[in-house]
């Protein structure tokens, strides 16, 4: 791909990822996001042949120039599955308020908008890998808490750092970064990592 190319889809990426956020994600268009970079709109359609592909690369261009894959490298210096806990919540729980814009707008319209709900269902997929494989340590480990199956113990992990959760916590009750990272450490080892058994007198 040429330079002047690879240009011309950042243009694009970078219209679609400003576009979504300033508008909520509600009616952008790809007339919309050809326009914000200058170009016509059968020039997008050369670098995306659908909305749908568009839309998943511009969460994949968010993704790289916020560092996401630098940043994951924090659990591979995890020494067990407890670690690799704490180390989930650090990277997702500081990443959530720098893509929070794109996130919301995802959201807001996956219920009727196909493009933007395979976007999202991609990312989720993503993180439910990633909560998947620190289930399996802890299981592996024998430290995952005897009351969870694996499955149900992906689902609930999934739903406690979700971006609907962390919205709740910081937008409306006012919670910094800092708590939710750490009061979410405390709860998920609580509630997945199995405890020390207790010496009997």
């Amino acid at each position: 791909m040429s330079s002047e190319q690879t240009d011309t889809r950042t243009r694009i990426l970078k219209a679609t990822w400003h576009l979504m956020e300033q508008r909520h994600g509600l009616g952008v268009k790809m007339s919309d996001i050809a326009s914000a970079a200058g170009i016509s709109r059968q020039a997008v359609y050369l670098h995306f042949a659908t909305r749908t592909e568009l839309m998943i690369a511009t969460v994949n261009y968010v993704d790289e120039i916020k560092g996401l894959n630098e940043r994951l490298n924090q659990l591979k210096q995890a020494r067990n599955g407890a670690e690799l806990l704490d180390a989930c919540v650090d990277v997702w729980g500081n990443y959530i308020p720098e893509i929070y814009g794109l996130a919301k707008a995802l959201m807001m319209t996956r219920d009727t908008d196909e493009a933007t709900a395979a976007a999202w269902n991609g990312s989720m997929a993503c993180l439910r890998e990633v909560c998947q494989d620190i289930i399996d340590t802890l299981d592996r480990e024998n430290q995952l808490a005897s009351e969870w199956p694996k499955t149900q113990a992906v689902e609930l992990f999934m739903t406690l750092i979700s971006i609907q959760n962390w919205e709740q916590l910081t937008t409306e009750c006012g919670w910094s970064t800092t708590q939710y990272v750490t009061r979410m450490k405390t709860l998920l080892r609580h509630t997945f990592v199995k405890r020390p058994a207790q010496l009997s007198i």
